[in-house]
């Protein structure tokens, strides 16, 4: 009888836990809060439940580039320019751990969007009846100039979000890379990763400790706001 596991390519985790759950929640909540935008007034409140998660994940993820796993820390995979040059020249290494040199940097970007998109939210109004939960910390004026950024970040967030995608179906269907199933897994090829940089666990307990701390500052921060009214005039 044939042992179909011998002929399985040999893989090797990469994608710790942490990482692999917070990737999937920002994109069930960076889509739950697009949608219930776009549902009405009557979603508001699931708009920023979405937007509160997307926050406390994007800065989970930010500490975690710093104290996370191997492959987690920004340290590991970002990349200078001369770097950057030579992997779009083609003359850097098509494939290692972690992050490729172009990927690191969108990696960043789309982090950094994400918490400019969550942060500016907490003090946005429509200008109407509603506001984010920090509205009543600033005044409208400044609410007003917030907001604004808010929506304009929000095109620009959804730009890098198609750039993104794009990006990994090419992979996927050109360069028959199974990016998707990578961060689902947390395995890449044996061929992509040397043995001494296989991760050994996903150090658990402290993403949990971080994610806990993380979710009380933004619930103590929320309570502690005074309550504002919107003026219309």
């Amino acid at each position: 009888m044939n042992d179909d596991r011998a002929d399985a390519p040999a893989t090797r985790l990469v994608w710790d836990l942490p990482v692999r759950v917070t990737h999937w929640s920002l994109v069930a909540c960076v889509a739950g809060s697009w949608a219930t935008h776009y549902a009405g007034a009557g979603w508001f409140a699931w708009h920023q439940r979405c937007g509160q998660a997307v926050l406390v994940l994007a800065s989970f993820r930010i500490l975690w580039g710093f104290v996370g796993t191997r492959h987690a820390r920004f340290a590991s995979f970002l990349r200078g320019p001369h770097q950057v040059l030579d992997f779009l020249r083609r003359r850097g290494p098509e494939e290692g751990p972690g992050h490729n040199p172009l990927g690191a940097l969108s990696v960043v970007a789309m982090l950094a969007l994400l918490l400019l998109q969550a942060v500016s939210g907490l003090f946005a109004n429509d200008e109407i009846a509603l506001s984010g939960p920090l509205y009543g910390w600033i005044s409208q004026a400044t609410s007003n100039r917030v907001t604004s950024l808010h929506h304009a970040n929000a095109d620009w967030l959804l730009v890098l979000l198609v750039l993104h995608v794009a990006t990994v179906l090419w992979y996927a269907l050109a360069r028959r890379k199974p990016l998707v199933k990578a961060m689902i897994t947390g395995r890449k090829p044996a061929s992509a990763v040397p043995p001494g940089e296989e991760l050994a666990g996903s150090r658990l307990m402290l993403a949990a400790a971080i994610a806990a701390a993380l979710t009380g500052l933004l619930a103590l921060a929320i309570r502690a706001a005074p309550q504002a009214v919107i003026s219309l005039y």
